[in-house]
C-alpha cells in the first residue's frame, strides 16, 4: 500500500529529541525520507535506529544551526543529490534565560535569536529555491503561546518566537501564489526536556507526549494541506488565521 508522503523529503531540525524527533518518525512512518538536523550525534544515530525499525529511512546532518554556512552547504547538497526539497519542519530552539529582562546579559540575548530566529532565516533563504521545485512543497515552523502572550521572565524566547511567526507569515504572503504553503504550529505544553527546564515542579505525567502532537503535524506537510499563513493550536485542535489588534 503506497504511503502517504513516498517520495517525499522532508527536513526535520531539532530532530535528535522531543518534537522534532517525534515528527521525524512520524513523517518517516508516512513514507518520507527525512534528513534529520541537529546538533547531537547520538540522539540523530538513535533516531535513524528507530526510522528503520520502522521501515523507513533517514539521512543525518549533525549541524549546529548557529552555522549558517553549514545550512548553505546543506542546501546545496539536497540540490546535488534531489533536485528538491518537498518539507521543511523548522522545529529547533533553545528556551534560553529565565530572568527579568533587565538581569539578561546581552549575549544569552542573541544566542536565543541565533538559533529561534536567525537560523530560521537563513534556512528560508537556502531551502526555498528547493521548495519551490517541488510539486507541493510544505513549510512548519514550531512557535509557542509565549509570542503573543508576552510571557514573563522568558522575554528573549517569547521574543524570539514572536519574531518568528512574522518572519513565517512574511514568507507566506510572499509565496502564496506558488505552490509552497507555509504555516506554524503552537504545541503548547508538552513532555520535552525544554519544558521541565522551565516548569521543574510540574508533572510530566499532565502533559501529551511529543509523539501525539507529531501526528497532526503530519497532515501540514501533505501535498493535499493547501491553507498558508496560519497558526494551528494544538491545545484547542483548531487552525487561527492572524489578526491585527482591535
Amino acid at each position: 500500500m503506497t504511503k502517504p508522503l513516498s517520495d517525499r523529503i522532508a527536513l526535520v531540525t531539532g530532530a535528535s529529541r522531543g518534537i522534532g524527533y517525534a515528527t521525524a518518525r512520524a513523517l518517516a512512518k508516512a513514507g518520507a525520507h527525512i534528513v534529520a538536523v541537529a546538533r547531537t550525534q547520538g540522539g540523530l544515530e538513535e533516531l535513524d535506529d528507530e526510522i528503520r525499525k520502522d521501515g523507513g529511512s533517514a539521512t543525518l546532518v549533525p549541524l549546529n544551526l548557529t552555522d549558517s554556512d553549514g545550512i548553505a552547504r546543506l542546501g546545496a547538497g539536497l540540490h546535488e543529490r534531489y533536485g528538491k526539497l518537498d518539507i521543511l519542519v523548522g522545529n529547533a530552539g533553545v528556551l534560553g534565560p529565565s530572568s527579568p529582562v533587565g538581569h539578561i546579559e546581552l549575549k544569552a540575548f542573541t544566542d536565543v535569536m541565533a538559533i529561534n530566529v536567525s537560523a530560521n532565516f537563513q534556512l528560508i533563504r537556502c531551502m526555498e529555491p528547493l521548495l519551490k521545485q517541488s510539486d507541493a512543497g510544505r513549510a512548519v515552523f514550531i512557535t509557542s503561546g509565549a509570542a503573543n502572550k508576552a510571557t514573563a521572565y522568558v522575554s528573549p524566547y517569547a521574543a524570539s518566537k514572536a519574531a518568528l511567526e512574522t518572519l513565517a507569515r512574511a514568507w507566506a504572503q510572499e509565496t502564496a501564489n506558488t505552490k509552497l504553503r507555509v504555516n506554524l504550529f503552537n504545541p503548547g505544553p508538552v513532555r520535552t526536556r525544554m519544558r521541565a527546564t522551565l516548569m521543574p515542579g510540574e508533572d510530566p505525567a499532565t502533559l501529551d507526549l511529543p509523539e501525539q502532537v507529531a501526528e497532526f503535524i503530519v497532515p501540514m506537510c501533505a501535498p493535499d494541506w493547501t491553507e498558508t499563513g496560519k497558526f494551528y493550536d494544538y491545545k484547542t485542535r483548531s487552525l487561527m488565521s492572524f489578526r491585527s489588534p482591535a
